[in-house]
């Protein structure tokens, strides 16, 4: 089920651009990071503090239908706004490609994190450096599949 409300384009050019671009496409075009021609999915999620509907391009790390969301912000010292709206609300709409799909974001610890890190450092292994420039840990958070609207786990969305 579509998150529903006023959609706040990102206030970085690039960011807007590549949303544009993939989701007018039907998610055929935009679909790798510019510089690097790595694929790259689109998160959809709901600001912490405006209520808005908010879209990032996040680096594509998929593992048996489920998918990481590093919270890298290139190694800077603070975490990217988008983590503050994961945390306050872990329904998301995740477009790989042409298809979309109702995930739930859940942010990992231990063994778990280890595990995605070491698939994200190899889907995009600048994440690697972007943890040694910085003195935060970098949260890692799994998109996982939300149940089908009727079923007995599933949640009601706005």
């Amino acid at each position: 089920m579509p998150l529903e409300g006023e959609y706040e384009p990102s206030p970085a050019q690039w960011v807007r651009d590549q949303v544009e671009l993939y989701e007018s496409s039907g998610g055929t075009r935009g679909t790798t990071l510019w510089e690097t021609g790595l694929p790259v999915v689109i998160v959809t999620m709901r600001g912490a503090k405006s209520g808005r509907i908010r879209k990032i391009p996040l680096m594509r790390v998929e593992h048996k239908g489920r998918y990481a969301a590093v919270a890298s912000k290139g190694g800077f010292p603070q975490h990217p706004a988008w983590y503050s709206n994961l945390k306050a609300d872990p329904h998301v709409e995740l477009q790989d490609g042409p298809e979309r799909r109702a995930m739930t974001a859940r942010e990992l610890t231990g063994d778990e994190k280890a595990r995605w890190w070491q698939r994200a450092v190899a889907a995009y292994p600048p994440y690697a450096e972007y943890q040694e420039k910085t003195h935060r840990v970098i949260p890692v958070f799994v998109l996982e599949p939300e149940p089908p609207a009727g079923h007995p786990d599933a949640d009601r969305r706005r």
